[in-house]
């Protein structure tokens, strides 16, 4: 799934929470917070921050147009979403698809995502152990994938990549070609290193030029486009 085919849905989610603000604006424009070992439906604000304890389940999902997002660790939910605004959620959480338009989106060890994780302008963070069902992609920001297993694609437009720690992607890693008039190909070019014992089931597709580090001891399955395995650097160390 590319940036642009994810986009509208999550906009389009998020104001339809801005909308419902107009009619409920007491219920919406505040900070929630959700304790420790609590059960609840899903939670929405506009002007607001959501905080969420550990060992809570969600039925439903976290949205917010104007503020953070942080759940804590061994916490159930369905997705969770921002405009404006980072997310963070622990380790072990379970949940299905997690985005965001301007923000960073940080995820803790051991977690399991069954969808997609995708942001337009703000970095992803991965760690250790944890598993994205479908596809992880951002346009602006750095992408750290540390012992992380992505079902699906990994893609950015402007951002690096680093698969660290083992990682295994199942499916392509794809860097796409910017839009827009003042784009050139003498842009900063992207650093994608693929560190020691990481996957790459499938294949690097690079659509503009990259600056590409591959370990003795990772495993690709291919580079096309803009870029060659003939071109890529070796290295033998954590990192290059």
């Amino acid at each position: 799934m590319t940036y642009q085919s994810w986009l509208k849905p999550l906009v389009l989610t998020l104001v339809g929470v801005s909308l419902f603000a107009t009619v409920h604006a007491h219920d919406v424009n505040k900070d929630i917070n959700i304790d420790d070992g609590m059960s609840t439906k899903g939670q929405s604000t506009v002007n607001g921050s959501i905080s969420v304890g550990s060992g809570v389940i969600i039925s439903g999902s976290l949205d917010s147009v104007n503020g953070s997002i942080d759940v804590g660790d061994n916490t159930q939910l369905r997705d969770a979403s921002v405009v404006n605004g980072r997310i963070s959620l622990g380790d072990g959480i379970t949940a299905d698809d997690v985005g965001s338009v301007n923000g960073r989106i940080q995820i803790g060890e051991n977690a399991k995502i069954s969808g997609d994780v995708s942001a337009v302008n703000g970095g992803i963070e991965l760690r250790t152990g944890s598993s994205i069902g479908r596809d992880v992609s951002n346009v602006n920001g750095r992408i750290n994938v540390a012992g992380t297993e992505i079902g699906g694609d990994l893609s950015t437009v402007t951002g690096d990549i680093f698969l660290t720690s083992n990682s295994v992607l199942r499916g392509d890693l794809i860097i796409e070609k910017p839009g827009g008039w003042s784009w050139s190909e003498s842009s900063d070019k992207p650093r994608i290193v693929i560190g020691p014992g990481s996957k790459v089931l499938g294949k690097i597709i690079a659509k503009r030029e990259i600056d590409l580090f591959v370990s003795d001891s990772a495993e690709v399955g291919g580079v096309t486009g803009k870029a060659s395995m003939d071109q890529a650097i070796r290295f033998s160390g954590d990192q290059p």
